[in-house]
């Protein structure tokens, strides 16, 4: 019995919460004035706000096919950019990899005129040739 209780008040909350969302909505759409009339008509004489929403429509219509054309032309100029930037940022890691490559055989040159006598290098840095 301890738990029916609470289930059954539960129920009963989302029942009434329902209830009360379907009534505000149906009341919602009777009292809605931003309705749009059906014509009975089939043939009915356009009136002259009716052209002149048309046309203001129309001409919103053209714009906004314009700018559409405008963010078209620009998303592609951006993807090209982008893709000129993959290419400098491929071209400068092949040229990092390529100094590395050449530091790492200098490295292994001086290590070998070293190994060999040919070459001594100081704790500053500096070469000294051996005679």
């Amino acid at each position: 019995m301890k738990k029916q209780l609470p289930a059954l008040l539960a129920a009963l909350l989302m029942t009434g919460v329902i209830t009360l969302v379907m009534v505000v909505t149906s009341a919602n759409a009777l009292l809605n004035q931003n309705t749009t009339t059906v014509a009975t008509s089939a043939s009915t004489a356009p009136d002259a706000q009716t052209v002149s929403n048309n046309t203001a429509d129309q001409q919103m219509i053209q714009q906004l096919q314009a700018r559409i054309v405008e963010y078209t032309q620009r998303e592609q100029q951006y993807q090209q950019r982008e893709q000129q930037y993959q290419q400098t940022i491929q071209n400068n890691q092949q040229q990092v990899q390529q100094a590395a490559q050449q530091l790492q055989q200098i490295r292994q040159l001086l290590s070998a005129l070293q190994d060999r006598g040919l070459i001594a290098i100081q704790p500053d840095g500096s070469i000294m040739i051996a005679r």
